[in-house]
Protein backbone atom coordinates (compact mmCIF):
# COMPACT_ATOMS: atom_id res chain seq x y z
CA UNK A 1 0.00 0.00 0.00
CA UNK A 2 1.37 3.13 -0.70
CA UNK A 3 2.21 5.23 1.82
CA UNK A 4 0.45 8.52 0.79
CA UNK A 5 -3.42 6.34 1.61
CA UNK A 6 -2.08 5.80 5.01
CA UNK A 7 -3.43 7.67 7.88
CA UNK A 8 -0.71 9.61 9.85
CA UNK A 9 2.48 9.57 7.11
CA UNK A 10 3.36 12.73 6.32
CA UNK A 11 2.96 11.20 2.48
CA UNK A 12 -1.28 10.84 3.24
CA UNK A 13 -1.49 14.59 5.43
CA UNK A 14 0.63 15.91 1.69
CA UNK A 15 -2.02 14.18 -0.56
CA UNK A 16 -4.94 15.47 1.65
CA UNK A 17 -3.76 19.35 1.57
CA UNK A 18 -2.55 19.03 -2.02
CA UNK A 19 -6.16 17.32 -2.74
CA UNK A 20 -8.22 20.44 -0.55
CA UNK A 21 -5.97 22.88 -2.69
CA UNK A 22 -7.40 21.34 -5.96
CA UNK A 23 -10.64 21.59 -4.65
CA UNK A 24 -11.12 24.93 -3.70
CA UNK A 25 -9.29 26.32 -6.64
CA UNK A 26 -11.54 23.98 -8.87
CA UNK A 27 -15.11 25.86 -7.14
CA UNK A 28 -13.48 29.31 -8.07
CA UNK A 29 -15.90 30.12 -10.52
CA UNK A 30 -19.23 29.45 -8.39
CA UNK A 31 -21.15 33.37 -8.04
CA UNK A 32 -23.21 34.35 -10.20
CA UNK A 33 -24.00 38.38 -10.11
CA UNK A 34 -26.56 38.22 -7.32
CA UNK A 35 -23.85 35.71 -5.30
CA UNK A 36 -25.98 32.19 -5.47
CA UNK A 37 -24.34 29.12 -6.44
CA UNK A 38 -24.26 27.99 -10.30
CA UNK A 39 -24.14 24.32 -10.65
CA UNK A 40 -20.86 23.77 -11.76
CA UNK A 41 -20.04 21.78 -14.89
CA UNK A 42 -16.82 18.75 -15.31
CA UNK A 43 -14.74 21.13 -15.59
CA UNK A 44 -15.77 23.73 -13.05
CA UNK A 45 -17.23 26.34 -15.40
CA UNK A 46 -20.65 27.25 -14.20
CA UNK A 47 -23.88 25.74 -15.92
CA UNK A 48 -25.95 29.13 -16.07
CA UNK A 49 -29.37 27.24 -17.70
CA UNK A 50 -29.56 25.60 -14.24
CA UNK A 51 -31.16 27.05 -11.13
CA UNK A 52 -29.25 28.93 -8.28
CA UNK A 53 -30.21 26.72 -5.63
CA UNK A 54 -29.94 27.47 -1.45
CA UNK A 55 -28.60 24.05 -0.70
CA UNK A 56 -25.29 24.60 -2.92
CA UNK A 57 -24.83 28.48 -2.25
CA UNK A 58 -24.86 27.54 1.71
CA UNK A 59 -22.31 24.71 1.21
CA UNK A 60 -20.34 27.05 -0.51
CA UNK A 61 -20.35 29.82 1.75
CA UNK A 62 -19.47 26.88 4.01
CA UNK A 63 -16.36 25.61 2.22
CA UNK A 64 -14.40 28.74 1.52
CA UNK A 65 -15.25 30.15 4.89
CA UNK A 66 -12.96 27.17 5.77
CA UNK A 67 -10.67 28.06 2.69
CA UNK A 68 -10.28 31.85 4.17
CA UNK A 69 -8.90 30.11 8.03
CA UNK A 70 -6.85 27.54 6.21
CA UNK A 71 -5.18 30.63 3.74
CA UNK A 72 -6.76 29.63 0.49
CA UNK A 73 -6.19 32.59 -1.80
CA UNK A 74 -9.54 34.06 -2.24
CA UNK A 75 -11.81 32.68 -0.39
CA UNK A 76 -12.95 35.80 1.76
CA UNK A 77 -14.10 37.53 -1.35
CA UNK A 78 -16.12 34.04 -2.13
CA UNK A 79 -17.10 33.10 1.27
CA UNK A 80 -18.64 36.82 1.10
CA UNK A 81 -20.46 36.77 -2.36
CA UNK A 82 -22.26 33.19 -1.28
CA UNK A 83 -23.43 34.93 2.29
CA UNK A 84 -24.51 38.33 -0.65
CA UNK A 85 -26.50 35.51 -1.97
CA UNK A 86 -27.89 34.26 1.01
CA UNK A 87 -28.96 37.32 2.28
CA UNK A 88 -30.22 38.62 -1.51
CA UNK A 89 -31.91 37.08 -4.19
CA UNK A 90 -32.03 33.25 -2.15
CA UNK A 91 -33.61 35.12 0.76
CA UNK A 92 -37.52 35.10 0.52
CA UNK A 93 -37.92 38.98 2.37
CA UNK A 94 -41.60 38.71 2.23
CA UNK A 95 -42.34 35.26 4.30
CA UNK A 96 -39.14 34.29 5.64
CA UNK A 97 -36.81 31.78 4.90
CA UNK A 98 -35.06 30.73 2.00
CA UNK A 99 -36.22 29.36 -1.45
CA UNK A 100 -35.47 26.48 -2.71
CA UNK A 101 -33.41 28.64 -5.17
CA UNK A 102 -33.81 31.01 -8.06
CA UNK A 103 -34.43 29.44 -11.87
CA UNK A 104 -31.92 31.44 -14.76
CA UNK A 105 -35.27 33.29 -15.57
CA UNK A 106 -35.28 35.05 -12.34
CA UNK A 107 -38.48 32.64 -11.22
CA UNK A 108 -38.34 31.25 -7.84
CA UNK A 109 -37.82 27.20 -7.29
CA UNK A 110 -41.07 26.45 -4.84
CA UNK A 111 -41.52 25.12 -1.16
CA UNK A 112 -39.27 25.68 1.79
CA UNK A 113 -36.59 23.03 2.71
CA UNK A 114 -35.48 22.14 6.00
CA UNK A 115 -32.59 20.44 4.35
CA UNK A 116 -31.45 23.65 2.92
CA UNK A 117 -32.15 25.91 5.71
CA UNK A 118 -29.93 23.70 7.72
CA UNK A 119 -27.11 24.45 5.40
CA UNK A 120 -27.95 27.98 5.70
CA UNK A 121 -27.28 27.21 9.47
CA UNK A 122 -23.66 25.59 8.54
CA UNK A 123 -22.78 28.46 5.98
CA UNK A 124 -23.76 31.23 8.82
CA UNK A 125 -21.57 29.48 11.26
CA UNK A 126 -18.85 29.00 9.30
CA UNK A 127 -18.80 32.35 7.83
CA UNK A 128 -19.53 33.79 11.10
CA UNK A 129 -16.30 32.00 12.97
CA UNK A 130 -13.88 33.06 9.79
CA UNK A 131 -15.65 37.03 10.34
CA UNK A 132 -17.13 37.07 6.69
CA UNK A 133 -18.96 39.93 6.27
CA UNK A 134 -22.90 40.06 7.43
CA UNK A 135 -22.40 36.18 8.79
CA UNK A 136 -23.93 37.32 11.74
CA UNK A 137 -26.90 38.98 9.99
CA UNK A 138 -27.19 35.57 8.45
CA UNK A 139 -26.79 33.24 10.87
CA UNK A 140 -29.28 35.09 13.42
CA UNK A 141 -31.65 35.21 10.83
CA UNK A 142 -31.18 31.31 9.95
CA UNK A 143 -31.55 30.03 13.71
CA UNK A 144 -34.80 32.31 14.10
CA UNK A 145 -36.63 30.68 10.99
CA UNK A 146 -35.34 27.21 11.64
CA UNK A 147 -36.53 27.23 14.82
CA UNK A 148 -39.90 29.29 14.16
CA UNK A 149 -41.06 26.98 10.94
CA UNK A 150 -38.73 23.65 11.44
CA UNK A 151 -37.99 22.24 14.55
CA UNK A 152 -40.21 20.43 17.04
CA UNK A 153 -39.72 20.87 20.59
CA UNK A 154 -42.31 18.00 21.44
CA UNK A 155 -41.06 15.46 19.32
CA UNK A 156 -37.49 16.51 19.14
CA UNK A 157 -37.54 16.21 15.29
CA UNK A 158 -37.62 18.52 12.21
CA UNK A 159 -40.02 18.50 9.76
CA UNK A 160 -39.42 18.55 6.21
CA UNK A 161 -40.82 20.44 3.72
CA UNK A 162 -43.92 23.96 3.85
CA UNK A 163 -44.77 25.71 1.11
CA UNK A 164 -43.22 28.75 -0.01
CA UNK A 165 -45.56 31.10 2.16
CA UNK A 166 -44.81 28.56 5.23
CA UNK A 167 -48.99 28.42 5.33
CA UNK A 168 -48.91 23.96 4.52
CA UNK A 169 -46.78 21.63 5.80
CA UNK A 170 -46.31 18.59 3.92
CA UNK A 171 -46.75 15.04 5.66
CA UNK A 172 -43.53 13.56 4.77
CA UNK A 173 -40.78 13.50 7.27
CA UNK A 174 -37.07 12.35 6.74
CA UNK A 175 -34.12 10.94 8.09
CA UNK A 176 -31.68 12.84 5.38
CA UNK A 177 -33.19 16.68 6.61
CA UNK A 178 -32.31 16.04 10.43
CA UNK A 179 -29.00 14.51 9.65
CA UNK A 180 -27.77 17.56 8.42
CA UNK A 181 -30.29 19.36 11.04
CA UNK A 182 -27.37 17.80 13.45
CA UNK A 183 -24.31 18.76 11.80
CA UNK A 184 -25.94 22.46 12.38
CA UNK A 185 -26.65 22.58 15.15
CA UNK A 186 -23.55 21.20 16.50
CA UNK A 187 -21.86 23.62 14.38
CA UNK A 188 -24.02 26.36 16.66
CA UNK A 189 -22.71 25.01 19.38
CA UNK A 190 -19.13 25.07 18.59
CA UNK A 191 -19.59 28.43 16.64
CA UNK A 192 -21.54 30.52 19.58
CA UNK A 193 -21.44 28.43 22.88
CA UNK A 194 -25.03 27.62 23.18
CA UNK A 195 -25.10 24.24 24.68
CA UNK A 196 -29.46 23.83 23.97
CA UNK A 197 -28.74 23.07 20.20
CA UNK A 198 -26.31 20.44 21.03
CA UNK A 199 -28.92 18.92 23.50
CA UNK A 200 -31.22 18.90 20.63
CA UNK A 201 -28.89 17.08 18.17
CA UNK A 202 -28.83 14.55 21.03
CA UNK A 203 -32.28 14.12 21.53
CA UNK A 204 -32.37 13.28 17.28
CA UNK A 205 -29.37 11.04 17.55
CA UNK A 206 -31.47 9.19 20.29
CA UNK A 207 -34.39 8.32 18.03
CA UNK A 208 -32.29 7.47 15.69
CA UNK A 209 -30.51 4.79 17.06
CA UNK A 210 -33.72 3.66 18.38
CA UNK A 211 -35.00 3.50 14.32
CA UNK A 212 -31.36 1.83 13.21
CA UNK A 213 -31.62 -1.21 16.52
CA UNK A 214 -35.27 -2.10 14.92
CA UNK A 215 -33.90 -2.35 11.05
CA UNK A 216 -30.84 -4.24 12.15
CA UNK A 217 -28.45 -1.12 11.28
CA UNK A 218 -29.79 -0.43 7.99
CA UNK A 219 -31.56 3.15 8.79
CA UNK A 220 -35.05 3.99 7.45
CA UNK A 221 -34.93 6.92 5.72
CA UNK A 222 -38.19 7.73 5.03
CA UNK A 223 -41.35 8.57 7.43
CA UNK A 224 -45.09 9.87 7.35
CA UNK A 225 -46.37 12.39 9.71
CA UNK A 226 -46.18 10.54 12.62
CA UNK A 227 -42.91 9.18 12.17
CA UNK A 228 -44.06 5.74 11.19
CA UNK A 229 -41.59 4.26 9.43
CA UNK A 230 -42.22 3.95 5.21
CA UNK A 231 -40.01 0.65 3.97
CA UNK A 232 -41.52 1.07 0.86
CA UNK A 233 -41.49 4.94 -0.43
CA UNK A 234 -40.11 5.62 -3.57
CA UNK A 235 -39.64 1.90 -4.86
CA UNK A 236 -40.49 3.50 -7.93
CA UNK A 237 -37.54 5.87 -7.87
CA UNK A 238 -34.79 3.59 -6.57
CA UNK A 239 -31.87 6.00 -7.46
CA UNK A 240 -33.76 9.65 -6.24
CA UNK A 241 -30.98 11.96 -5.34
CA UNK A 242 -32.21 13.09 -2.17
CA UNK A 243 -35.23 10.35 -1.49
CA UNK A 244 -34.21 6.72 -2.54
CA UNK A 245 -35.89 3.66 -1.83
CA UNK A 246 -34.14 1.34 0.59
CA UNK A 247 -31.44 1.65 2.52
CA UNK A 248 -28.44 4.29 1.67
CA UNK A 249 -25.41 3.34 2.96
CA UNK A 250 -23.66 6.90 2.93
CA UNK A 251 -25.96 8.10 5.43
CA UNK A 252 -25.67 4.92 8.10
CA UNK A 253 -21.15 6.01 7.67
CA UNK A 254 -22.40 9.80 7.78
CA UNK A 255 -24.52 9.34 11.05
CA UNK A 256 -21.66 7.11 12.43
CA UNK A 257 -19.79 10.55 11.94
CA UNK A 258 -22.19 12.65 13.47
CA UNK A 259 -23.03 10.36 16.35
CA UNK A 260 -19.10 10.07 17.22
CA UNK A 261 -18.81 13.96 17.00
CA UNK A 262 -22.01 14.75 19.42
CA UNK A 263 -20.58 11.78 22.02
CA UNK A 264 -17.27 12.97 22.20
CA UNK A 265 -18.26 16.78 22.18
CA UNK A 266 -20.41 16.19 25.44
CA UNK A 267 -19.36 13.20 27.48
CA UNK A 268 -15.60 13.39 26.29
CA UNK A 269 -13.77 10.84 24.11
CA UNK A 270 -12.45 8.23 26.71
CA UNK A 271 -15.48 8.68 28.87
CA UNK A 272 -17.90 5.39 29.22
CA UNK A 273 -20.72 7.25 27.97
CA UNK A 274 -19.21 8.05 24.66
CA UNK A 275 -18.05 4.64 24.31
CA UNK A 276 -21.17 2.95 24.38
CA UNK A 277 -22.69 5.69 21.55
CA UNK A 278 -19.33 5.33 19.37
CA UNK A 279 -20.54 1.31 19.43
CA UNK A 280 -23.31 1.79 18.04
CA UNK A 281 -21.76 4.04 15.40
CA UNK A 282 -19.57 1.17 14.80
CA UNK A 283 -22.29 -0.90 14.06
CA UNK A 284 -23.46 1.64 11.47
CA UNK A 285 -20.45 1.87 9.81
CA UNK A 286 -19.67 -1.93 9.70
CA UNK A 287 -22.97 -3.03 8.78
CA UNK A 288 -23.18 -0.16 6.09
CA UNK A 289 -19.73 -1.69 4.70
CA UNK A 290 -20.24 -4.80 4.41
CA UNK A 291 -23.70 -4.06 2.74
CA UNK A 292 -21.71 -1.65 0.51
CA UNK A 293 -18.18 -1.68 0.12
CA UNK A 294 -16.49 -4.04 -2.97
CA UNK A 295 -19.85 -6.41 -3.22
CA UNK A 296 -19.37 -7.89 -6.75
CA UNK A 297 -15.65 -7.54 -6.65
CA UNK A 298 -15.32 -4.10 -7.87
CA UNK A 299 -14.12 -1.21 -5.75
CA UNK A 300 -17.01 1.01 -4.81
CA UNK A 301 -19.73 1.84 -2.64
CA UNK A 302 -23.22 0.85 -3.83
CA UNK A 303 -26.18 4.02 -3.22
CA UNK A 304 -28.68 1.85 -2.13
CA UNK A 305 -29.31 -1.77 -1.04
CA UNK A 306 -32.37 -3.77 0.13
CA UNK A 307 -33.32 -4.08 4.27
CA UNK A 308 -31.51 -7.27 3.83
CA UNK A 309 -28.39 -5.39 3.06
CA UNK A 310 -28.45 -6.55 -1.01
CA UNK A 311 -27.17 -3.58 -3.37
CA UNK A 312 -30.24 -2.05 -5.48
CA UNK A 313 -28.68 0.57 -6.78
CA UNK A 314 -24.82 0.17 -7.69
CA UNK A 315 -23.97 3.35 -8.68
CA UNK A 316 -21.71 5.09 -7.09
CA UNK A 317 -22.02 8.37 -5.47
CA UNK A 318 -18.64 10.44 -4.70
CA UNK A 319 -20.22 11.95 -1.22
CA UNK A 320 -20.96 8.28 0.04
CA UNK A 321 -16.70 7.61 -0.48
CA UNK A 322 -16.11 11.43 1.01
CA UNK A 323 -18.06 10.06 4.11
CA UNK A 324 -16.52 6.58 4.10
CA UNK A 325 -12.96 8.55 4.58
CA UNK A 326 -14.15 10.52 7.04
CA UNK A 327 -16.22 8.07 9.44
CA UNK A 328 -13.23 5.43 9.04
CA UNK A 329 -10.70 7.85 10.46
CA UNK A 330 -12.68 9.11 12.83
CA UNK A 331 -13.37 5.73 14.11
CA UNK A 332 -9.67 5.13 14.38
CA UNK A 333 -9.00 7.99 16.52
CA UNK A 334 -11.34 6.83 18.79
CA UNK A 335 -10.06 3.41 18.92
CA UNK A 336 -7.63 3.13 17.50
CA UNK A 337 -8.53 -0.70 15.61
CA UNK A 338 -5.70 -1.30 12.55
CA UNK A 339 -9.72 -2.30 10.66
CA UNK A 340 -10.55 1.42 10.27
CA UNK A 341 -7.05 2.69 9.56
CA UNK A 342 -7.24 0.33 6.43
CA UNK A 343 -10.24 0.94 5.62
CA UNK A 344 -9.35 4.67 5.27
CA UNK A 345 -5.91 3.39 3.30
CA UNK A 346 -8.74 1.73 0.50
CA UNK A 347 -11.07 4.38 0.63
CA UNK A 348 -8.18 6.70 -0.58
CA UNK A 349 -6.68 4.36 -2.88
CA UNK A 350 -10.21 3.83 -4.63
CA UNK A 351 -10.51 7.76 -4.42
CA UNK A 352 -7.48 8.26 -6.63
CA UNK A 353 -6.99 5.03 -9.05
CA UNK A 354 -11.10 5.95 -9.92
CA UNK A 355 -13.04 8.85 -8.17
CA UNK A 356 -10.80 11.53 -8.97
CA UNK A 357 -10.81 13.10 -12.17
CA UNK A 358 -6.73 13.81 -12.94
CA UNK A 359 -7.81 15.77 -16.03
CA UNK A 360 -10.54 18.49 -15.31
CA UNK A 361 -10.35 18.61 -11.66
CA UNK A 362 -12.87 17.42 -8.49
CA UNK A 363 -14.03 14.33 -8.13
CA UNK A 364 -16.67 12.38 -10.48
CA UNK A 365 -19.99 12.44 -8.87
CA UNK A 366 -21.28 9.52 -10.04
CA UNK A 367 -19.82 5.72 -11.29
CA UNK A 368 -22.04 2.90 -12.62
CA UNK A 369 -20.82 -0.48 -10.98
CA UNK A 370 -17.82 -0.99 -13.01
CA UNK A 371 -16.55 3.00 -11.97
CA UNK A 372 -17.41 4.26 -15.55
CA UNK A 373 -18.33 7.81 -15.29
CA UNK A 374 -22.41 8.11 -15.20
CA UNK A 375 -24.79 11.48 -15.44
CA UNK A 376 -28.16 9.84 -14.85
CA UNK A 377 -28.03 10.84 -11.04
CA UNK A 378 -25.52 13.56 -10.79
CA UNK A 379 -24.27 15.36 -13.80
CA UNK A 380 -21.17 17.51 -13.67
CA UNK A 381 -20.20 18.45 -9.87
CA UNK A 382 -22.31 20.38 -8.71
CA UNK A 383 -20.17 22.18 -5.51
CA UNK A 384 -17.20 20.82 -3.54
CA UNK A 385 -18.68 20.28 0.24
CA UNK A 386 -18.35 16.54 0.65
CA UNK A 387 -14.70 16.39 -1.00
CA UNK A 388 -13.71 19.22 0.42
CA UNK A 389 -14.48 18.10 3.81
CA UNK A 390 -12.86 14.66 3.45
CA UNK A 391 -9.82 16.28 2.75
CA UNK A 392 -10.04 18.30 6.50
CA UNK A 393 -11.93 15.55 8.82
CA UNK A 394 -9.29 12.84 8.54
CA UNK A 395 -7.08 15.45 10.82
CA UNK A 396 -9.90 17.46 12.73
CA UNK A 397 -10.67 17.08 16.45
CA UNK A 398 -13.40 14.53 16.19
CA UNK A 399 -15.46 16.19 18.81
CA UNK A 400 -15.62 19.37 16.79
CA UNK A 401 -17.24 20.36 13.83
CA UNK A 402 -15.05 21.65 10.76
CA UNK A 403 -14.92 25.31 10.77
CA UNK A 404 -14.45 25.36 14.28
CA UNK A 405 -11.80 22.79 13.55
CA UNK A 406 -10.11 24.92 11.49
CA UNK A 407 -9.48 27.76 13.75
CA UNK A 408 -7.45 25.88 15.76
CA UNK A 409 -5.54 24.03 13.12
CA UNK A 410 -5.23 27.14 10.69
CA UNK A 411 -1.98 27.71 9.01
CA UNK A 412 -2.30 31.77 9.70
CA UNK A 413 -5.23 31.30 12.35
CA UNK A 414 -7.44 34.66 12.66
CA UNK A 415 -7.10 36.57 15.74
CA UNK A 416 -8.96 35.09 18.49
CA UNK A 417 -12.00 37.14 20.09
CA UNK A 418 -15.05 36.06 22.24
CA UNK A 419 -17.71 36.75 19.65
CA UNK A 420 -20.97 35.29 20.70
CA UNK A 421 -24.25 36.40 19.09
CA UNK A 422 -27.15 36.97 20.42
CA UNK A 423 -29.56 34.82 19.05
Amino acid sequence: MDRKYMIDTEENKQFLKEGAERLWAFGHNFASPGGGSYYLGDDGQPWTDRPRETWITSRMAHVYSIGKMRGHEGSEALAEAAVRGLLGELHDKEHGGWYAGINADGSILPTKQCYAHAFVILAATSAYLAGIKDAEELLSEAVKIYDEKFWNENEGLSCDIWNTEFTECDGYRGLNANMHSVEAFLAIADAIGDESYRKRAGRIIERVLVWAKENNYRLPEHFNTDWKVDLEKNIERPDDPFKPYGATPGHGIEWARLITQWATSVYGKDSDEAKKYIAEAEKLFCTAVQDAWNRDGVPGLAYTTDWNGNPLVKDRMHWTLAEAINTAAVLYRCNGDQMYADYYAQFLQYLNEKVLDHSCGSWYHQLDEKNGVKTTVWPGKSDIYHALQAMLIPYASVDTSIAKASILQATHPLEQKERFVQL
